[in-house]
């Protein structure tokens, strides 16, 4: 499965140059595309294999209901402000069954969330309290995906926001 994942990761960046353009995906606006920067699965992947950041992948469908509600906790201040170390994937798995079907390590199931380093590797250790549907979290509080949004900063030895250096001059005397 894995290897099926990082072949269509790849292949994904094989495509012609214009897939490097940020694309906004069909129904962001839905899942807070005013405050939360999604991008399409290719300029998405393309992005990612360039700057290095990791990816949350979320799957969707229109007519899911638990979809909807989960549409709410992407509203949280905290994970607007988490979102921006990632590159936000939003994937419609009704429209995209070839994506659906290539990143689907324990089911296709809906809404699914799945976190993936920049060379394509679905994460393990950032998975749900579920244990039969590992990459679905709670859909109606944002605790459970702001905490695994923290943790991926270990995970992925991503710098935090905290620890960034100080301008020049600040703390002198």
């Amino acid at each position: 499965m894995l290897r099926s994942i990082v072949c269509v990761f790849c292949l994904l960046l094989a495509v012609p140059s214009t897939a490097a353009l940020a694309r906004t995906p069909n129904h962001a606006d839905e899942w807070n595309g005013a405050e939360i920067n999604w991008r399409d699965a290719r300029s998405g992947i393309y992005e990612a294999s360039q700057t290095g950041r990791p990816v949350i992948m979320v799957f969707h469908a229109t007519w899911c209901s638990v979809c909807k509600r989960f549409r709410e906790v992407f509203k949280d201040p905290g994970i607007v402000a988490e979102s921006r170390d990632f590159v936000m994937i939003l994937v419609d798995a009704d429209a995209e069954k070839e994506m659906n079907g290539a990143f689907s390590p324990d089911g296709s199931y809906v809404p699914r969330t799945l976190f993936i380093d920049s060379d394509g590797n679905v994460s393990d250790k950032l998975v749900g309290s579920d244990p039969q549907y590992p990459h679905s979290l709670a859909v109606d509080k944002p605790d459970e995906l702001l905490a695994l949004m923290k943790k991926a900063h270990g995970v992925y030895d991503m710098p935090h926001k905290e620890s960034a250096p100080a301008a020049s001059g600040e703390g002198r005397t």
